[in-house]
């Protein structure tokens, strides 16, 4: 196991942090930018590890450098935090059904059957109890441990393991899958060169890749390959989606314009890729 820096480690001030971090988010409510960068690089002073997403709020602002994804520890306590009430929030308050797309979009590009299922951000088992049908096992990966307790009370999947998306496929010890699943991890992600590479090391030939990602219009994008959105999730340009996946080993099925969910009653654009391991 690698070395974690004391910054990670050292106690943090619980009170000072609350402080900052209310007076940040107050000042970023009120439009007062400029303030609420200087208010959360305190933040990230008094939390190095980032549990309020500190990075990602200034991105979303435009008062920061896009980091490389969302820090761990800000998805891992995000998720901690809504475990109990997730699937209410995500399906009937956001709309939510990218699961069901995904089973659709497979019964009529490739049905299967498959012998073993890798389900990454696997949640409280959504696309596990999806697709149960279609694989023979199902393994499911998510940072939030509490979002695995409820998922394992389901009995949906044949194996569950906590951990970081990109760092399981590069490092896990288990046996190659023929389909991998990621129906919300993309907005977590900003460089998608790992994540790809990774699942062409973790399937064997002619193996499925399906997921989906978020996007902006291209006023908004400017060019850029992947940005931290209003909301705080990564969108990818369709350009850059295609061609790294192409460059991680991977020949598309099918590329559609869907909506991922719904943001204070807005639809939320993006895409269902489904796509094939070379």
């Amino acid at each position: 196991m690698s070395d974690v820096s004391d910054e990670h480690t050292a106690p943090i001030d619980e009170e000072a942090l609350a402080e900052a971090y209310n007076r940040a988010l107050a000042l970023e409510k009120s439009g007062d930018f400029d303030a609420a960068a200087i208010a959360y690089a305190e933040v990230l002073r008094l939390d190095p590890a980032d549990h309020g997403g500190a990075a990602v709020r200034l991105a979303s602002m435009g008062r920061g450098e896009t980091p490389p994804k969302a820090p761990d520890a800000y998805v891992t306590t995000l998720f901690d935090q809504h475990a109990g009430d997730f699937e209410s929030i995500l399906v009937d308050q956001l709309g939510y059904d990218v699961p069901l797309l995904v089973r659709e979009a497979l019964l009529v590009h490739a049905p299967g059957p498959y012998g073993r299922m890798l389900d990454l951000g696997c949640g409280t088992g959504l696309s596990g109890e999806t697709l149960r049908d279609m694989a023979g096992h199902i393994t499911g990966v998510d940072l939030s441990e509490t979002m695995l307790e409820v998922t394992d009370e389901k009995d949906v999947y044949d194996a569950l393991y906590a951990g970081e998306a990109v760092d399981f496929l590069e490092n896990a010890d288990v046996e190659p899958f023929d389909l991998i699943t990621a129906t919300d991890v993309l907005p977590y992600l900003g460089h998608l060169e790992a994540f790809f590479a990774g699942a062409a090391s973790c399937t064997v030939a002619g193996a499925i890749l399906a997921f989906s990602s978020e996007t902006l219009p291209d006023e908004t994008m400017k060019g850029r390959a992947f940005m931290v959105g209003p909301h705080q999730r990564f969108a990818h340009a369709e350009s850059y989606v295609r061609e790294t996946l192409a460059a991680g080993g991977f020949a598309c099925l099918c590329f559609e314009p869907i909506t991922v969910r719904h943001e204070m009653g807005q639809p939320v654009p993006g895409h269902l890729v489904l796509a094939r391991r070379q």
